[in-house]
């Protein structure tokens, strides 16, 4: 890797993502703050930071919006510019690119990114309505089609197209199941089969119930600064090489191509020619499998296998613990929970974790470079990142 980092994680935390039962947003990214300030000592939060950014996806779970000074002032930061980001499921991505313009701008030394979301309230049918509201409004939420049915379309166009199976899909679940039964902070720390998934009731053909991630309460946030300061904090920074954010149709019905995401490609573009890596770099990677197909389209757009070939890409082990390149080792959306705020900065705290070795049982050994990957809408939105370890 020949780039220069853009900025260095010098610490970061994570509440539990689970069922919060009683506690507001506020409380949870509460939980996520405090971690990241206790890791690092050094960090002054009240005279250090100064500047946060939040991802939140949706005022209706709580009736709340304005959460970035009501997050603040739960961290004890009240009288810093507080901001909140919205970009769908990739709202803590957008977050964490924000912290990096702040950084790169030279208005603050350090920055605070995070994302949080309260969902297990409200009812399946509730959080469905909610979550539609990041597809487009007249031609799709209008007609009654809802996230599953989206990507269930993007699958079916993969299977009709590369012979794509529902058994390669679910390959995806028991993978991720694997690796969340090794997260103490997953929300479902269970193994489970092939079979499993694929008795499961369908949801929206050829998607069934264990395909689709979980509806969960969650908060993450990571701190950042300039490479040059991080030292002043920690022995263990982890540094930003990359960061590509890019746009699509909000409307799945107006692109090109239900096979990939465009906007995925253009963000891993932009990314890898500023890290200066090729995919094959990639050691380590969080990708976005709000459903079991979204993480096979991802190894195709990030480049990781050919046009076709994730099906057989997944069958092969690489992704797993243990092999080429893991991907999602923390359980991914799928098991470790999609809190759909917190969800791209919770991709980075488990970067943060593996690229300084405190990731546990599910620690890649020797992993240098990583990847993260989250996705807004049916990708209308991508913002892809590249890290590398200071080890």
């Amino acid at each position: 890797m020949n780039g220069k980092p853009l900025v260095s994680i010098i610490t970061a935390g994570m509440s539990k993502f689970t069922k919060h039962e009683g506690l507001l947003a506020r409380e949870i990214f509460s939980q996520a703050a405090q971690e990241a300030f206790i890791r690092c000592p050094k960090l002054d939060p009240k005279g250090d930071i100064k500047a946060m950014f939040i991802g939140h996806m949706g005022e209706a779970y709580e009736h709340q919006g304005h959460m970035g000074p009501a997050a603040a002032d739960w961290a004890g930061l009240i009288g810093i510019p507080a901001t909140r980001t919205e970009a769908a499921c990739a709202s803590s991505g957008a977050a964490l690119r924000s912290g990096i313009y702040a950084v790169l701008s030279g208005l603050a030394d350090v920055v605070l990114v995070g994302g949080v979301e309260k969902m297990t309230h409200r009812t399946t049918s509730e959080v469905t309505e909610y979550l539609a509201m990041a597809s487009d409004y007249p031609f799709e939420q209008w007609h009654g089609i809802t996230f599953p049915g989206l990507f269930a379309l993007m699958a079916t166009a993969h299977m009709h197209t590369y012979g794509t199976t529902e058994e390669q899909m679910a390959l995806a679940a028991v993978k991720n199941h694997y690796h969340g039964s090794l997260n103490p902070k997953a929300h479902m720390q269970k193994e489970i089969t092939l079979q499993n998934v694929l008795s499961s009731r369908y949801v929206a053909w050829p998607l069934k119930l264990y395909d689709c991630s979980l509806i969960t309460d969650g908060a993450s946030c990571i701190i950042l600064t300039k490479p040059e300061l991080a030292s002043k904090y920690t022995d263990m920074p982890v540094h930003i090489y990359g960061s590509g954010q890019a746009s699509d149709t909000i409307g799945l019905y107006e692109r090109k191509s239900l096979t990939s995401l465009q906007a995925t490609k253009i963000a891993a573009k932009t990314a890898y020619e500023m890290a200066q890596i090729k995919p094959q770099d990639v050691d380590i990677a969080e990708v976005h499998d709000c459903f079991t197909f979204a993480e096979l389209m991802a190894y195709e757009d990030l480049g990781f296998c050919k046009a076709g070939e994730s099906g057989k890409f997944i069958e092969s082990g690489e992704t797993k613990l243990g092999g080429r390149i893991p991907v999602n080792t923390s359980g991914g959306l799928k098991a470790k929970g999609h809190p759909v705020g917190a969800t791209g900065t919770a991709q980075a705290y488990e970067m943060y974790l593996q690229l300084t070795g405190q990731a546990g049982k599910r620690q890649v050994k020797d992993a240098q470079v990583g990847l993260t990957h989250n996705v807004g809408g049916s990708g209308a939105t991508a913002v892809v990142h590249v890290y590398r370890s200071a080890l």
